[in-house]
């Protein structure tokens, strides 16, 4: 029996699209390549013989809408840290800007004063007040059809605060409103968050994503979710299970026809799948190149037909390393889809103990207790882009860490928690997919790990390979990520965490808007084919934001 929906992905977004589907009465089939479930959003013992459950890629939580949360039931608990952020000054590292949510006025302005940059203090405060406006306004719309740009600035309803934010170069909002180096710098991570670009850049891709930074919740708080972020993915897969959904493990997609035939390999045999409706959680280009192959495997099905010739198959089966024999109208086309490009390094580290910095004011505790910014001065980080952009690897490279046993120990043995064990994670900006183009992928690996490590020490009391655990077999506990890495084990071109450019969570003024899935953001040129993950306007982190749209469009539409 044909299926209404299937889903192509079984990352949290394909997950939230499963179980919303199934929910409403509709025969949902869902294939993933990996034997688990989860994507992005993985929990997993990431060293040999050591009891820890790292969240190995995304690993932070804020775009998740309490509505979805509350629609499947999900039993997801999010622990709010104390602690915004703590950056050492990268000319004295004895002392640092510690943000605390819970200060006091005197104490927030103190925290200031002490790294020479009073007059920030009450910037700080105005400049906050205005991105809680934008998320108050704009976070709701995330989950409702896509409102037009005009639509979006009467919501703002502050010409001033869309102006800076939405029209003019993050950069030059930042230094209108700051006077400080090293707080233009904190400021200014969240517009480059896997996003290689400058922040003067007319063409805004960092503003877009410093707005996704910043209205998560409609309060713009990021959180650690209590199991590790395999938690987030295991109760939507619960959800999508108990609502009927068929969640199928070991499948590889290999194409996917227009019409909504997908064909894919499991246990070393090919199958197909019909549907009314196909969802794609694949980045855009992955998409594009699976309907290629379909469009392929079409044209085969035509001519055999044409001949009254059954003949074995004789194409070999489809990967998205496959060269097509296509006309040069759709190679380009696949081409440039292909160009999204990731800019970080991700390093996962399992401590003895946290280690002692070189600010004595700050304990370890609080200092990772937030965000852990090195190195990201403003200058630093145009300097860095700089760098890259020649095709050199940034020194110092400019880094933000995270440390989730500090609030939630559970994803730690007791034993190993009652050790003082700590994880971090360390997210490396300004390291562009482009730098395969000068180093292998384990020269590139090697040097970013050591270019990590030193940053890191550069603001340390005492070196961190000191207090990095080993594993049963005697070797250091970090595990280190780079864009290919992430290209190959997640199917994300270039590495890309957002699966490409990102997108204003609104349509632009006279876009069409005439069915289902323009209205929600899901729409591919194939009127069967929608998307339903990173790739979809709003898409991007773990928010099930793709996923929910795209059911709504299905729904909405009664396709399939």
């Amino acid at each position: 029996m044909p299926h209404d929906v299937v889903i192509l992905g079984g990352g949290h977004n394909g997950l939230t699209a499963a179980a919303y589907l199934a929910s409403a009465g509709k025969r949902v089939l869902l294939l993933e390549r990996d034997d688990h479930l989860g994507g992005a959003a993985v929990s997993a013992e990431a060293f040999d013989g050591v009891d820890a459950r790292l969240s190995r890629y995304s690993y932070l939580v804020s775009l998740l809408p309490q509505r979805i949360v509350d629609d499947l039931a999900l039993d997801v608990r999010l622990v709010r840290r104390r602690y915004s952020s703590y950056t050492p000054d990268p000319a004295d590292p004895a002392r640092g800007l510690l943000i605390d949510r819970e200060a006091d006025a005197d104490a927030a302005a103190s925290a200031f004063d002490r790294i020479g940059a009073a007059t920030d203090a009450t910037a700080w405060n105005e400049f906050s007040n205005d991105t809680a406006r934008l998320a108050e306004r704009l976070f709701p719309t995330l989950t409702e059809p896509l409102p037009t740009r005009a639509e979006a600035r009467a919501l703002v309803g502050d010409d001033g605060v869309w102006g800076e934010f939405i029209e003019r170069p993050l950069g030059e909002t930042i230094d209108a409103r700051f006077e400080s180096d090293l707080v233009r710098g904190v400021v200014a991570t969240d517009g480059l968050i896997g996003t290689f670009t400058s922040l003067d850049d007319p063409a805004l891709d960092a503003n877009r994503c410093f707005l996704y930074h910043v209205i998560g919740g409609g309060t713009g708080d990021w959180d650690v979710p209590v199991g590790g972020m395999g938690a987030v993915s295991g109760e939507l897969a619960r959800a999508a299970r108990g609502a009927g959904a068929e969640l199928v493990t070991g499948a590889d997609v290999l194409a996917v026809d227009s019409d909504g035939l997908v064909r894919y390999r499991r246990d070393g045999a090919e199958h197909e799948a019909t549907a009314g409706t196909v969802l794609s959680n694949f980045a855009p280009a992955v998409l594009d190149r699976l309907l290629a192959a379909g469009a392929a495997d079409a044209a085969t099905r035509a001519a055999r037909e044409a001949s009254d010739t059954i003949a074995p198959r004789d194409q070999a089966p489809f990967t998205p390393d496959t060269k097509l024999d296509v006309p040069p109208v759709v190679r380009e086309r696949i081409r440039l889809a292909a160009e999204p490009e990731g800019a970080q390094v991700k390093v996962n580290l399992l401590l003895t103990r946290l280690p002692r910095l070189r600010d004595t004011s700050v304990a370890p505790e609080v200092a990772f207790a937030g965000t852990f910014h090195i190195n990201e001065l403003e200058s630093q980080l145009d300097a860095a882009h700089a760098t890259a952009a020649r095709g050199a690897i940034p020194s110092p490279l400019p880094c933000e860490i995270y440390c989730h046993t500090l609030s939630d120990p559970s994803i730690l043995s007791p034993e190993l928690a009652a050790s003082g064990a700590h994880t971090l994670t360390v997210f490396g900006l300004h390291v562009p997919h482009r730098l395969l183009e000068r180093f292998s992928n384990d020269e590139l690996r090697s040097q970013l790990q050591a270019a990590v490590l030193a940053s890191l020490n550069s603001v340390l009391a005492e070196p961190i390979e000191d207090v990095i655990a080993t594993d049963a077999a005697g070797r250091p506990c970090i595990e280190t990520k780079t864009t290919l890495d992430l290209e190959e084990s997640l199917r994300m071109p270039g590495g890309n965490i957002f699966h490409g450019p990102l997108s204003w969570p609104w349509a632009e003024d006279g876009a069409p808007l005439d069915t289902p899935a323009e209205r929600w953001g899901v729409a591919t040129r194939h009127p069967r084919i929608l998307v339903c993950g990173a790739g979809a306007v709003r898409g991007g982190a773990v928010s099930g934001i793709g996923g929910h749209n795209a059911s709504m469009a299905v729904l909405e539409g009664d396709v399939g």
